[in-house]
């Protein structure tokens, strides 16, 4: 062991074996593997290139987290802030000091629990802990009894419901600087995480051929359907729009196939329901597109009185919930409207309003204001948004009846859900735009809440559509769902509609993502991910859409004639899920010319069963002069399961105590340690007592003392290659050392009774001599020798029998 010394004058800077000294920065390599696996992925290859790993989330990164502390909690934050050069430091000494994370909200599939601590030579012994409320604490990883310095280490667990995670530092080996770098809490996808896609346009292409390999004559999988291709690579969902009478955009005239259309999509629903799938209808209540920019009547119900058409929304919506009920495809989910930000079957409303507006007569499509005598002549339930901050009382007015309205018509919609099939869940469906943001988000799903409660209405699922183009950023998005997770945890979230291009180059607006099949299956994971990450489990499912025709997971199988293939990017249905979790990084040190000792196995654990077991690990060589130089290395290692890191901090020498006080040369008389840490270095000869009052330190490497030591509350008592002649009594300190081979620190000689009594911290006694009875009682954790027993030429009592 060496210590250094923080004082000046003729013995500053003296060094003895118990010395702290920082790794210098080296480059530590790049792991290539995620330690995660997920299902086994098809051995015949999909179109294109594509890496799909199981989606995994460090949640301590998420802005809503928030670290806080036994002590110090300044610098609580600095063990969330993805920087291993900062970390928390309590201000408070001795064993027992914690600092644990709120994730802000429970979370049934975080898995792994990721620690680093600041001093790379140092043993750290934590125990790791979780809770669903801050009151009642599970222990997950308990590593109060580690031995072999390292900088960090990777636990694995199982436990639904956990909101916070704290992490106490039980011990340390001496001049260890006490703290935490970083903490990570890894989240990965649950089960009950309904990933699925809006497939409408499978009405359209009811001819059109889809094969998993179609250029694959002796096996082209699964097809020729193309929900017969989804289902096979994962989708569990199916969301079918409703036009009420589909027509023509520019017309207005009836289409002469009513794709889409009530009937049509009857039989859609039942191929739908014959492979299992999960069944939702999205009612546009339109005869064409709905959506921000558009949302015209239905043509039969244009020039209905508002309360004929209130309940033509019911009669219309209950009969054909009713149809699907009775054919035995009972919806798990209906959304009453399609993207309704700006409401829906806009009518008279529209007449004056400035073209600024969503709603506006020269709204679309065309046939809304090229035959405005019809689609504009009653009123309908398009929002007022112009008058929302208006001064004038009138105006301010036309802003809450439009309100009402617009109210009205959605609480019938879903009372005629209710009505028809009480079983089957209730979704509105709106977005929040990239410029307008939360503001109007805010105020629109207020107005709406309060408004249909008041109509004795309510509904279960809030959605909303993801297009970066349209939307913003992911942070931007993730930020949104988190407010309305936050100011609405009634609700469920779901991504309604999402996508994302595999071709075209360069990225798309608002998006890191390149246009290819790569770029494709990375950013409709990093949606999944999102929505996984909402708090409280809240987040529950996510659809792309029209994955076959738009923004297309497909491409058109050359010289075949129509004949679709999958892009390698569809395989984020079935390859996002974790199925095994691997310890995936380990941590250990080594002096410089050493050889680092690799564990031989790593835990892995199967998220079917919830299984912990060790995996045999096969680590890569290392040339002689790896560890010739102090820094950082990283060792890879390969399982069954992935690979492992093992993250090699090379140090001249371990952790050592900073010295306030140095004693050297020969001393008569008793040495009073009263406050800081003494040292005594190799030459140093006492003859007389030594006594350590309570908060003080005392080491000893090589040095001799005639006398007795007493120490009781010392912050630490480190004994190296030292000879004692007189008893050694320690009593309830934080931290005792006599003899550590592991660490540096070589055993002593100690002559008459050692008594270790109430130590609450690092306690090691190991490869001593000691010429007298032994005796340890209290200590919390008991002491251990580290796999170098004492020889004890006397008793050997109590928590040291085994000693």
């Amino acid at each position: 062991m060496r210590t250094t010394s923080n004082r000046t004058g003729p013995s500053a800077g003296r060094r003895a074996r118990l010395h702290r000294t920082a790794a210098s920065a080296a480059a530590v390599l790049v792991l290539t593997g995620t330690g995660v696996l997920g299902s086994a992925t098809p051995a015949s290859a999909l179109y294109g290139d594509a890496d799909i790993q199981p989606i995994e989330s460090n949640l301590a990164e998420k802005g809503w987290v928030e670290a806080s502390a036994s002590s110090g909690s300044d610098t609580a934050a600095a063990a969330i802030d993805q920087d291993a050069g900062t970390a928390w430091t309590p201000t408070e000494t001795g064993p027992g000091q914690w600092v644990q994370l709120d994730l802000g909200g429970t979370y049934d599939n975080v898995r792994k629990v990721h620690v680093t601590f600041p001093d790379v030579g140092a043993v750290y012994q934590y125990v790791v802990e979780a809770s669903p409320d801050g009151e009642e604490w599970e222990v997950i990883a308990d590593r109060s009894d580690a031995a072999v310095p390292g900088a960090g280490g990777v636990d694995l667990f199982t436990r639904p419901g956990t909101r916070y995670v704290r992490v106490t530092v039980t011990g340390a080996s001496p001049g260890a600087e006490i703290g935490v770098s970083e903490l990570m809490v890894f989240n990965y996808l649950r089960d009950d995480l309904v990933l699925g896609a809006d497939l409408s346009w499978m009405d359209d292409n009811r001819n059109r051929e889809y094969w998993v390999h179609p250029q694959v004559d002796e096996d082209r999988g699964a097809g020729p359907f193309l929900l017969d291709v989804m289902e096979d690579r994962g989708l569990e969902y199916t969301r079918l729009r409703v036009f009420n009478e589909p027509r023509n955009e520019s017309t207005g005239s009836p289409n002469t196939i009513p794709y889409q259309g009530p009937e049509r999509t009857l039989t859609s629903a039942q191929w739908v329901a014959e492979r299992g799938l999960g069944l939702g209808i999205d009612f546009h209540y339109a005869d064409s597109w709905a959506d921000p920019s558009k949302q015209p009547k239905p043509r039969a119900w244009a020039e209905l009185e508002f309360d004929e058409l209130t309940d033509a929304v019911y009669d219309y919506t209950h009969d054909y919930v009713a149809q699907l009920v009775e054919q035995g495809t009972v919806p798990d989910k209906v959304a009453v409207g399609n993207e309704i930000a700006n409401g829906f079957m806009w009518g008279s409303e529209a007449v004056g309003a400035p073209a600024t507006e969503a709603v506006h007569t020269g709204a679309n499509p065309a046939y809304f204001r090229d035959q405005a005598h019809v689609y504009q002549s009653q009123p309908g339930g398009g929002i007022l948004w112009q008058y929302r901050h208006s001064a004038d009382p009138a105006e301010y007015q036309l802003y809450l009846d439009s309100w009402d309205r617009f109210t009205t018509l959605l609480a019938a919609g879903i009372a005629a859900v209710r009505d028809a099939s009480p079983e089957t869940q209730v979704e509105l469906h709106s977005v929040i735009g990239r410029i307008s943001g939360m503001d109007k988000a805010g105020e629109y799903w207020e107005q709406l809440t309060t408004r249909l409660t008041a109509k004795g209405q309510d509904f279960d699922v809030l959605g909303l559509s993801y297009y970066p183009e349209h939307h913003g950023t992911l942070e931007q998005m993730e930020a949104h769902l988190h407010t309305l997770a936050t100011a609405y945890p009634q609700y469920d979230l779901e991504i309604a509609e999402t996508s994302y291009p595999a071709t075209g180059g360069g990225t798309m607006p608002n998006s890191t993502f390149p246009r290819t099949v790569q770029g494709q299956a990375d950013a409709i994971q990093a949606v999944f991910q999102m929505v996984n990450d909402v708090a409280d489990n809240r987040g529950v499912g996510a659809l792309t859409w029209e994955p076959a025709s738009f923004q297309s997971m497909f491409r058109s199988v050359p010289d075949m004639a129509n004949t679709s293939e999958p892009n390698a990017s569809i395989d984020v249905y079935n390859q996002s899920r974790a199925t095994h979790i691997l310890e995936d990084t380990v941590y250990t040190a080594v002096q410089t010319g050493g050889t680092p000792v690799l564990p031989d196995s790593v835990n892995v654990l199967t998220t079917e069963d919830d299984s912990l077991r060790p995996v045999p690990v096969d680590w890569e060589d290392l040339p002689a002069v790896a560890t010739a130089t102090p820094g950082r290395l990283a060792v890879t290692g390969t399982t069954e399961y992935g690979q492992v890191e093992a993250v090699v901090s090379v140090v001249d020498e371990y952790a050592s105590v900073a010295c306030d006080a140095v004693v050297s040369g020969t001393r008569f008389g008793t040495l009073s340690v009263k406050a800081g840490t003494t040292c005594l270095d190799d030459n140093a000869r006492v003859f007389g007592p030594v006594t350590v009052a309570e908060g003080a330190g005392l080491v000893a490497d090589g040095a001799q003392i005639t006398g007795p030591i007493a120490a009781d509350g010392a912050d630490l008592v480190a004994l190296c290659d030292t000879r004692v002649l007189g008893p050694v009594t320690l009593t309830g300190g934080s931290a005792v050392a006599l003899g550590d081979p592991e660490l540096g620190c070589d055993p002593n000689r100690l002559t008459g009774p050692v008594t270790i009594t109430d130590t609450t911290g690092w306690n090691v006694l190991a490869g001593n001599t000691i010429f007298g009875p032994l005796s340890c009682a209290g200590n919390e954790p008991a002491p251990v020798h580290h796999g170098t027993p004492n020889r004890v030429l006397g008793a050997r009592s109590a928590q040291c029998a085994g000693l």
